[in-house]
């Protein structure tokens, strides 16, 4: 079979693999990584195939394919140590600004006709003044939970 990425360990490598893959310290998926670059190493005899592999190990094969792929585009150490995203997926809809116009419209008067602000009031008129440019009552909730502000005591919980 014409694999297109082939793992062939130096010597140096190869240690490091296998002290990283004893290492007890090291987190479970590490540990795999290592082993998957020791059991795809050619230079050593024969290697496994991907199945064989991803059988031993108790992977999924794309993590295989994965682990060896990265491992011929970046090298080792990168390969056997956690990425973390320098970006969240996805951007906070809520801001340091937008959070102090919540809390000032959650300690206003609430609308005529209704004794306190509920969650969804309160997500309806922050819309309606375009405060959030978009969100669900559950922005609103989460907000308000770690601001530690309580829509049904006096004073919205905040001590005045």
């Amino acid at each position: 079979m014409n694999k297109k990425n082939r793992v062939k360990l130096t010597e140096a490598e190869r240690t490091r693999a296998l002290e990283v893959k004893h290492d007890k310290r090291a987190s479970k998926t590490i540990r795999n990584r290592s082993e998957i670059l020791m059991l795809a190493d050619e230079s050593v005899g024969m290697p496994h195939t991907h199945e064989d592999i991803a059988k031993r190990v108790d992977v999924k094969l794309r993590t295989v394919t994965n682990v060896v792929r990265d491992f011929c585009e970046i090298g080792l150490e990168e390969t056997i140590k956690f990425h973390t995203p320098s970006q969240p997926p996805r951007p906070a809809i809520v801001t340091g600004e937008i959070e102090a116009r919540i809390i000032a419209t959650a300690c206003s008067e609430p609308p005529k006709g209704y004794a306190r602000w509920s969650v969804r009031l309160l997500t309806d008129k922050l819309l309606e003044l375009q405060i959030l440019p978009e969100g669900s009552r559950e922005t609103v909730r989460r907000t308000l939970k770690k601001l530690n502000l309580s829509l049904t005591l006096k004073n919205n919980g905040v001590s005045l």
